[in-house]
């Protein structure tokens, strides 16, 4: 089966943050994302999870995208502006997909 090469894009953020992010991604063209509620993880400050957290403050969501490599710095420039300051973390990866008309 031919598969065809783009870049992920994960954006891991505070929950009160993620419109502002999803507004960005719409704003930059990107053709489709995903959310996840992030429930536990471990970081350089040591173990967290989402237990005992009231509402959204200091809660964590994943948000992905794919899309070309062309597109990768156009998107990341404005993000990196956005979420500089914030908690969280922006990765960038290579994948590859079936439908590339999808992205």
């Amino acid at each position: 089966m031919k598969t065809h090469p783009k870049k992920r894009i994960d954006i891991m953020v505070e929950a009160p943050l993620m419109k502002r992010v999803l507004d960005l991604l719409d704003q930059q063209g990107v053709k489709g994302y995903t959310v996840l509620s992030a429930l536990a993880g471990r970081g350089k400050d040591g173990a967290w999870h989402r237990d005992g957290v009231v509402g959204r403050a200091g809660a964590l969501v994943m948000i992905f995208c794919v899309l070309d490599e062309s597109r990768v710095d156009e998107v990341l420039e404005p993000l990196f502006a956005l979420v500089s300051r914030q908690i969280g973390l922006v990765t960038v990866s290579d994948v590859q997909v079936i439908r590339q008309e999808h992205f």
